[in-house]
């Protein structure tokens, strides 16, 4: 075993909420330390690199509002822009030195008597701080279903977090299984070079138009010199999209009426044939599922090449897949669009505090006081932790606010002005229960399945309103809901 590392502030993960860390505890002045298991910086981005991957948020929104990026080549850049961004963010704010690559993190330990944490690495490699701050996200393990069968099947299998390059798609058979966010950008994709694409659904989506474009070289200029333009373009498409936060709030309301139409009405003008649009055409409220946003996914399924399943499937087999009523689809390739284990969050790491396990506290479904700090787990900091997804507006928003919450008592910490900072259990518990009560009104309640909600109906994933709220909430870290000694 190696030597145990002494710093002020151990992060965990290197991509977009991890490296945000990382630039305020350079800016702070603090030692610390920056522990990936990938090869390189830029978490989903780094990993997400299938054909068609992009962002669904604006990129002029989802980039850091203290650092801009003028020279966006579109409005929704694509995977290959996106990971450059944060690559050149991490070089800008000199994080380099603070970056253990390829290190992946199997436990983190708190000791009661020196009041720090201990983390320890797969590799035997142990690093020591009073602070620990956890950015490992909520979309970072790829879920693959248990399909009988698996196992078995003679082709290639690729999830689209774990791309291959050496599984050509070219003129071959190749079936898509999952219809959600990975699945509308890459169909059109593969549904160009495919000889044949089968897309296996369970449910439709709710799917509106993107509207991307590039942006004009003659743009780009005028952002770059004049930079109180491209932050008022940010403004405006961050108003645009907090619009729509009543259809999820309210669902059948006005809002959620309005955005139905539009769905409907794109679908109409894009899919002629009535059969293949009322395969479609969503049973459940606009918002129960994430609402999807795609130019070329409609287009692509009314392609000759092109065919949509909705029987329900079977198991796999080694020539392809055999369906409920007995149809085989033969196929050479399965792509696996179905997107990632979205409960457990700080998984598979192994996080232990004075009186048990991370996983042990949330037997029940994960829960933290305003998304940041756990009851019972002493100078922990969660970043993208439980309830601060969204359903309509830009992740890098909410994670903002929580470093500006939280940076205030790391600092403390870290610098030696306090031993040890909770929140307080009953502080906790009541946040939670208010949080739970709101969002069972919402229209992730709404009955549809989706990865918002535990077997059990406990919905640890999202923020329950609107990113305004969320902002004055953050605005200040309470001192009084904290035990601090």
């Amino acid at each position: 075993m190696t030597a145990l590392i002494e710093t002020q502030v151990i992060i965990i993960g290197a991509g977009m909420s991890g490296l945000l860390a990382a630039i305020r505890m350079t800016q702070a002045g603090v030692d610390f330390v920056v522990l990936e298991k990938s090869g390189d910086v830029g978490g989903t981005w780094l990993d997400n690199s299938y054909p068609g991957s992009g962002c669904d948020v604006p990129s002029h929104l989802y980039s850091y509002s203290f650092a801009g990026n003028p020279h966006w080549s579109r409005l929704y850049a694509r995977q290959p822009e996106i990971l450059d961004y944060f690559r050149a963010q991490a070089n800008r704010f000199g994080i380099a030195p603070h970056l253990r690559l390829g290190v992946e993190v199997a436990s983190a330990d708190w000791d009661e008597e020196s009041a720090h944490w201990t983390v320890a690495s797969t590799g035997g490699d142990r690093w020591r701080a009073p602070t620990l701050v956890v950015a490992t996200g909520q979309l970072n393990r790829p879920r693959t279903p248990d399909l009988p069968g698996r196992e078995n099947f003679a082709g290639a299998q690729i999830h689209t977090a774990r791309w291959r390059t050496d599984a050509p798609i070219a003129g071959k058979k190749v079936g898509v299984i999952g219809t959600g966010a990975s699945a509308i950008q890459i169909v059109p994709e593969i549904a160009r070079d495919a000889g044949h694409l089968t897309v296996f659904q369970r449910s439709p989506h709710w799917i509106i138009p993107r509207l991307d474009e590039p942006i004009k070289d003659s743009t780009k200029r005028l952002f770059a010199r004049m930079p109180l333009l491209r932050k008022t373009f940010r403004a405006l498409i961050w108003r645009r999209l907090e619009a729509i936060h009543p259809a999820i709030a309210r669902p059948g309301g006005a809002k959620a009426r309005e955005l139905e139409r539009m769905a409907h009405d794109y679908l109409a003008a894009t899919v002629p044939d009535a059969a293949l649009r009322a395969k479609l055409t969503p049973d459940f409220p606009i918002g129960c599922k994430r609402t999807l946003v795609s130019d070329d996914y409609y287009p692509a399924m009314t392609r000759d090449n092109v065919a949509l399943e909705t029987r329900a499937i079977e198991r796999i087999e080694p020539g392809g897949v055999r369906l409920t009523d007995g149809t085989q689809v033969h196929l050479d390739t399965i792509v696996w669009a179905t997107g990632f284990e979205t409960h457990g969050f700080v998984s598979p790491i192994a996080i232990h505090g004075p009186h048990g396990s991370l996983a042990e506290s949330w037997a029940a479904g994960a829960s933290a006081y305003r998304g940041t700090t756990v009851a019972g787990f002493p100078n922990l900091f969660l970043l993208y932790g439980p309830n601060t997804n969204l359903g309509h507006n830009s992740i890098i928003f909410m994670v903002e606010r929580q470093m500006e919450y939280a940076l205030p008592a790391i600092l403390k910490v870290a610098r030696g002005e306090a031993r040890r900072i909770t929140v307080r259990p009953e502080v906790h518990q009541t946040y939670n229960r208010m949080l739970q009560k709101r969002l069972a009104s919402t229209a992730w309640a709404a009955g549809c399945g989706s990865w918002y909600k535990t077997a059990d109906g406990v919905m640890p994933n999202n923020w329950a309103g609107n990113t305004a709220e969320f902002a004055r909430m953050m605005k200040r870290f309470d001192v009084e809901a904290y035990d601090i000694a």
